[in-house]
């Protein structure tokens, strides 16, 4: 056989309406080499060019596998193309120190999925401990409580299998790079995910995939040795002698000597516990604001222009920010979506926003948000972001009736300081209330949108306001807390075994980001502890991308 060399070559472009059948031929051109010199090739990452609406491209970035000739030696590459370095993390060295008990994890989200899935590859099966309900139990909670019925404290939105993520669209876009992102990504595409997630710029899976995905991945968990324990709320800690002795939940005392602890960022009881344990918090930024929505027809004219509605495009997205002088931006914007109560507390009520897969709804909607800084609160006490929180996420409680209806405005109206009246159009499927977010809101974020709004409107082309509402507060954008862990080690400082990880530690921002903070805190107790099983190959195959499929020529 013939020697071959394999490249990753970037900015390959191809206009509306081309086939990806003719990325060979552009890769053959761009290296000057016959076409039939690309054996194979992989796309490894597509987005998409609408800065000009009228010449929309679709940008590649692929690995080829090409016929070597000297032309492709690597000093003699064209920019853009270089040799192919695949994306592997390294497969942890256990450690010597033996373990007594099997490692918890305490919560079910993607931080504790993910931890458990690197434990379990190799040689860890833990316990997970979920507050929540499996999710085909915790769908039929949500919706009822979406037709008006109670909410459940335990069983919602933001509480149960696969935590906030699996009822949060499911965008799988996360600002960190690195090889653990790609491991986070080929695995979710191998239960249930959709392929493209694995070269999408912007992957999203949907709220309505996102529970049969979550499910694919507890089923492989249970079959390679660990457990799964629902409606099991961890209530506190047995702290002794600088670590972690057990948990204690409802159902009674669990032993444990590691606790990976990834409860998410709304388990403000866990907070609560954790500070009578004397288990040291801190205060960090946190994202706050309201969640503006307008028809899905008109961003698409405004990004699209007149290719909006081609079928290879789909629902546009936007992502705006203003500097007035506080950064006001947009963030988790659902095409297509919904807007959602994220509620997990009685008597407060909270937005976020979701879509389907499909994207199909009439509706945009958006995150509009500052982010509050520690300084800005009027006590240094660990908990005073989630006194913040409560604060509008109360008065909004109230406004929408006690009924979790969201408080809504017409944008136009909050902008002119009147309350709105009448019926007004929303996707929020429990119901709205007119009114003034100026009587829920906080100061530094009613200034912010009064500043920072029109500015977003021109750079949307005036597609953000026109017909735009706003709903009230999108309190639950981050936590608000950390939980300090030593940069290495990853446990507490002065707590062995106790593992904070994910959003609610403070150290995550979305479903892929605290997936690959479990990753990496599972590797940390790899490295420390000893052995209790055998490896799983077939999970440990996903920390390389060899396995991926590749597109062959031949």
């Amino acid at each position: 056989m013939r020697e071959t060399v394999r490249l990753r070559v970037a900015q390959l472009r191809l206009p509306l309406g081309a086939s990806e059948a003719e990325l060979p031929e552009r890769i053959a051109r761009r290296l000057r080499v016959p076409r039939s010199a690309v054996r194979r090739y992989r796309i490894l990452r597509r987005s998409l060019d609408a800065r000009r609406p009228r010449q929309i491209n679709f940008v590649y970035t692929v690995e080829a596998e090409l016929v070597y000739s000297p032309r492709l030696r690597s000093d003699r590459l064209p920019p853009g193309v270089a040799p192919y370095r695949p994306a592997q993390m390294p497969v942890p060295v256990p450690g010597e120190r033996p373990l007594r008990w099997r490692p918890v994890v305490v919560g079910a989200g993607p931080a504790g999925l993910f931890a458990a899935w690197l434990l379990t590859a190799c040689g860890y099966p833990p316990l997970v401990l979920e507050r929540g309900k499996a999710v085909q139990e915790r769908i039929k909670d949500v919706a009822r409580f979406e037709a008006g019925g109670p909410l459940d404290p335990e069983s919602n939105y933001l509480f149960g299998e696969g935590g906030a993520g699996t009822f949060s669209d499911g965008k799988l876009t996360c600002r960190r790079s690195g090889a653990e992102v790609h491991v986070a990504l080929r695995i979710l595409a191998a239960h249930k995910g959709r392929p493209e997630i694995l070269w999408e710029a912007r992957p999203h899976l949907g709220s309505n995939r996102l529970p049969a995905v979550v499910k694919a991945l507890r089923r492989r968990l249970v079959q390679a040795g660990a457990e799964f324990r629902f409606g099991c709320r961890v209530e506190d800690l047995e702290l002794a002698d600088g670590r972690v002795r057990a948990v204690y939940t409802a159902a009674g005392r669990v032993p444990a000597e590691v606790v990976v602890l990834a409860t998410g960022h709304s388990a403000r009881d866990v907070y609560a516990m954790l500070l009578r344990r004397g288990v040291p918090l801190t205060l960090k930024p946190f994202q706050f604001g309201a969640r503006i929505e307008q028809p899905q027809e008109q961003v698409n004219r405004a990004c699209y222009g007149p290719h909006a509605g081609h079928p290879q495009l789909g629902p546009a997205e936007y992502e705006l920010k203003v500097q007035t002088p506080r950064a006001l931006y947009t963030f988790c914007m659902c095409p297509g979506g919904y807007v959602i109560p994220s509620v997990s507390e009685a008597g407060f009520y909270c937005t976020n926003g979701m879509s389907y897969a499909k994207r199909d709804s009439p509706f945009a909607n958006s995150g509009l948000v500052v982010t509050i800084s520690p300084q800005e609160l009027t006590t240094s006490d660990p908990l005073a972001g989630v006194v913040f929180q409560r604060l509008s996420e109360s008065r909004a409680y109230h406004a929408g009736q006690r009924q979790y209806l969201a408080p809504i405005q017409w944008a136009a109206d909050f902008l002119a300081g009147r309350p709105s009246r009448g019926q007004i159009p929303s996707s929020h499927r429990r119901g709205v209330v007119p009114g003034d977010l100026h009587t829920i809101l906080p100061g530094p974020v009613l200034r912010a949108l009064h500043e920072g709004l029109p500015a977003l409107d021109r750079q949307l082309k005036g597609a953000l306001l026109r017909d735009a509402t706003l709903v009230g507060p999108e309190a639950r954008g981050s936590a608000p807390v950390r939980i300090p862990r030593l940069p290495e080690a990853m446990h507490v400082p002065g707590i062995e075994g106790l593992y904070p990880c994910g959003e609610g530690a403070g150290y995550a921002g979305g479903i892929v980001s605290a997936a690959v903070d479990g990753l990496r805190v599972a590797a940390a107790i790899v490295r420390c502890y000893a052995r209790l099983t055998e490896p799983v190959p077939e999970m440990l195959a996903y920390l390389s991308d060899e396995a991926i499929p590749v597109r062959t020529m031949e």
